[in-house]
């Protein structure tokens, strides 16, 4: 079988094809990227493809009976969904015979200034157009709340619209959940959620990396409104702003406080813990 993975090159897409390596011998990988030179990896045949280039797709996609995409960091509003629509059309016609598409937690449809709405039409596209299909949604990347809270120890204060649970999962689980899904049987028209073992409030995560840098923090709650200004102060683009309310907005709406056993059950490993995450973090 050969297994593709589309952006390859970014921290979970390199992570999942280091741990095809190590599951699938039997399996030819793919890793497909804008910049395929930076995939030095002996077994793996890196190929260009670029969500931005549709033509570049095809090619890329084919021979593949399984196929991981990853979606973009793009921030411009619509434009993620629209990258995902065009991959999944050209996976389909490549004749990909299942595609997995990575996702987000608490996806459904809202406006498209929320930023769910990027996997919610990708989503749907997928069931209508795929012959085979999974979704492995994640909760919110722990790696990613740390970086906020490194940047926030120096003002001994980390922020939230409301008081909120969310289930912060590591990436490495992520890849090695999605690797799992991609070598084994029985996900055809699966939808998982990968989540860490536990919800914790804002509190609660700002005590643990309080306790873990050996620096003071607390959590503040604020108005959205004072939250947007503060970014704009901060001279971020506006599709960034919108991005960072709209995830504090599906924090509050507790989108991502669930728990799943699904990392556990397409890795075969437990999830790991906030605190074990944070024990191997640089402060």
């Amino acid at each position: 079988m050969k297994i593709g993975v589309s952006g390859a090159s970014g921290q979970l897409g390199g992570a999942v094809v280091k741990y095809l390596l190590e599951r699938s011998n039997e399996h030819s990988i793919v890793a497909i990227s804008r910049s395929p030179e930076k995939i030095k990896l002996e077994g793996v045949e890196a190929r260009f493809g670029d969500y931005n280039q549709p033509s570049s797709l095809s090619e890329a996609y084919s021979g593949l009976d399984r196929l991981l995409l990853i979606p973009s960091t793009d921030m411009e509003t619509g434009r993620r969904a629209e990258q995902n629509i065009t991959a999944i059309d050209a996976a389909v016609a490549a004749g990909v015979s299942h595609i997995v598409l990575m996702s987000s937690a608490g996806t459904r449809n809202v406006e498209k200034t929320n930023i769910a709405a990027e996997y919610f039409a990708p989503e749907q596209h997928l069931m209508k157009k795929a012959n085979q299909w999974s979704i492995l949604r994640m909760s919110y990347y722990a790696e990613a709340i740390i970086a906020e809270a490194q940047m926030s120890l120096a003002h001994g204060v980390l922020t939230g619209i409301t008081e909120n649970k969310v289930s912060f999962v590591s990436r490495d689980d992520l890849a090695a959940a999605a690797a799992g899904l991609l070598v084994s049987e029985g996900h055809d028209g699966a939808i998982y959620t990968g989540t860490g073992p536990e919800s914790l409030t804002g509190t609660q995560r700002a005590e643990a990396i309080a306790k873990a840098s050996g620096k003071s923090l607390k959590y503040l709650t604020l108005p959205v409104e004072t939250l947007h200004e503060q970014l704009q102060q901060a001279g971020l683009p506006e599709g960034i702003i919108s991005a960072i309310v709209s995830i504090q907005k599906n924090f509050s709406n507790g989108d991502f406080d669930i728990v799943t056993g699904d990392i556990e059950k397409l890795s075969g490993r437990p999830a790991r813990t906030f605190e074990s995450i944070l024990s191997n973090t640089t402060f």
